[in-house]
């Protein structure tokens, strides 16, 4: 995987993510901010899926379900986008299972919905989740 690339798509992403939340401000539903992101991105030419399906496997590749990332991009990074007031350990616990279930080793928490923007990045390597970042604002 292109590392380089990864850290050069959550750098735009992080641009992209503070300067809608210094226009929209807090206050939207999570949509709009999804919406908001997609649109910038594509005026970007950087490549995404909104609301992409990935299969959750057990041991044996049996399929157990599927869980939606609220956005794939370039099919090397999950963006998981909220809109609360502060992240919660079940944000966290989400985007790692994403990373898990999907194989995609790294991923963003973005959060629009604080009076700061929050923006985390974990990574997902060898079976045990870190973050790789820090709160940004």
């Amino acid at each position: 995987m292109p590392k380089d690339r990864v850290f050069q798509l959550c750098d735009i992403i992080r641009e992209t993510g503070y300067a809608i939340h210094e226009y929209l401000g807090p206050g939207h539903l999570e949509k709009v901010y999804e919406n908001a992101l997609a649109h910038r991105l594509g005026k970007l030419a950087i490549q995404f899926r909104c609301r992409e399906p990935l299969a959750v496997h057990d041991e044996d590749g049996y399929i157990l379900g599927n869980f939606e990332a609220d956005m794939l991009v370039e099919d090397i990074l999950i963006v998981e986008i909220k809109a609360v007031s502060s992240f919660a350990n079940e944000h966290v616990a989400q985007l790692l299972g994403y990373l898990r279930a999907s194989g995609i080793e790294h991923g963003l928490l973005v959060n629009f919905g604080a009076g700061r923007f929050e923006i985390r990045k974990y990574v997902w390597s060898k079976g045990r989740g870190r973050q790789d970042g820090e709160t940004l604002g």
